[in-house]
């Protein structure tokens, strides 16, 4: 293959030919697709896609270029990027730089030119899977060598993206204590602007160190990875029960399912993108919602446990809440970015069960 060319190599060995669109070099991760219209800067700038390559199932990317305000982390963490077409000449009065430009000063590999219709068929078909985009070697039997040494790696995907010392943001009168595993600035964002005073903790942050903070409540972000892994976090969620409201997104949902008994299991290829149909129970609504997880909750018979949304694609388990103390859990991204924003009331949910007082201080 000729120079500026690039190619992506499944672990089952289908290939797909076309241009190197970022960074010059190699990437390994796990090749999943999202349905998003709009949003690639916010889909590559979240941790939660960490160690994975993003095939964007809408075809033209960058054709608004890219906007430092869109950003949703201190860098970008998808592992590769995937798209039909990249735009050079984005039109767009807040754009600093083309797409293109952005994922190269960020050394994020990339391909475009390639058919991301038969790519996502293929992901559906057979699921999830380890990949490889290589704008350097096209050898097959290489390829294929470096995703099965990657397969042998076991990484903690959380502990790269989480903050690794505590901060504050924000000046509210509610004090909420805030376990980092990969969180969104979207999320922060949420939670300041209703009058929440956010300390920022490391993932693996003990019941010691967050209760010394005396917080309000406490607040589980999204992240990478899977979470039956995350067993120290687990734990520690599991002690506070009873002595803190607790709410959680994405894998914080999960972590919440996990303390309360439940158990995880990976899904055949996730859920990405910005589209997603999810009925809330209790309000008998459906809202289109933000997701990207590849992890569920499986539904079981949990004692004081209640399901309060469900996902309208598949049935999987959305939302839940305790029925004696004070927690609840989405599984969708409530802050959007990129997204629909019509479900952001379990925000306003969580901080209500704080300002009920309904626990005693810890």
């Amino acid at each position: 293959m000729s120079n500026g060319q690039a190619i992506l190599y499944l672990e089952d060995g289908a290939v797909f030919a076309g241009q190197s669109a970022g960074a010059p070099g190699e990437t390994v991760g796990e090749v999943v697709f999202n349905t998003s219209m709009t949003g690639y800067l916010e889909v590559l700038t979240d941790p939660s896609y960490h160690g994975q390559l993003v095939a964007m199932t809408y075809p033209l990317q960058g054709n608004y270029g890219v906007n430092p305000a869109d950003v949703e982390s201190r860098r970008p963490w998808a592992a590769g990027f995937i798209a039909r077409e990249i735009c050079d000449e984005p039109s767009n009065w807040q754009s600093r730089k083309s797409l293109r430009e952005y994922l190269i000063e960020n050394g994020i590999v990339a391909i475009s030119g390639i058919d991301t219709r038969a790519l996502t068929s293929r992901i559906r078909r057979f699921g999830s899977m380890l990949g490889v985009i290589s704008s350097e070697c096209f050898d097959a039997d290489t390829l294929k060598k470096r995703i099965q040494d990657y397969g042998k790696t076991r990484r903690n995907f959380v502990a790269e993206v989480a903050a690794s010392e505590p901060y504050t943001i924000g000046d509210g009168d509610i004090h909420v204590a805030v376990l980092d595993l990969g969180i969104k600035g979207s999320i922060l964002a949420n939670l300041v602007s209703r009058g929440v005073r956010a300390t920022v903790l490391p993932w693996n942050a003990t019941v010691g160190q967050i209760t010394d903070l005396r917080p309000d409540g406490l607040f589980l972000s999204n992240g990478p990875g899977d979470p039956a892994s995350l067993t120290g976090t687990v734990d520690t969620v599991k002690s506070l029960i009873g002595r803190l409201p607790i709410c959680g997104i994405c894998l914080g949902h999960q972590i919440i399912g996990l303390a309360l008994g439940m158990e995880t299991y990976k899904l055949k290829f996730g859920h990405h993108g910005g589209n997603h149909p999810v009925k809330d129970l209790a309000r008998d609504r459906v809202f289109i919602t933000s997701q990207n997880h590849n992890y569920a909750l499986k539904v079981g018979d949990i004692p004081d446990v209640e399901i309060t949304h469900v996902s309208m694609n598949d049935r999987t388990v959305e939302g839940l809440r305790h029925l004696r103390h004070p927690i609840v859990s989405v599984q969708y991204h409530p802050e959007a970015a990129p997204g629909p924003m019509d479900s952001g009331y379990i925000f306003d949910q969580f901080i209500g069960m704080i300002r009920q007082n309904v626990m005693p201080s810890c």
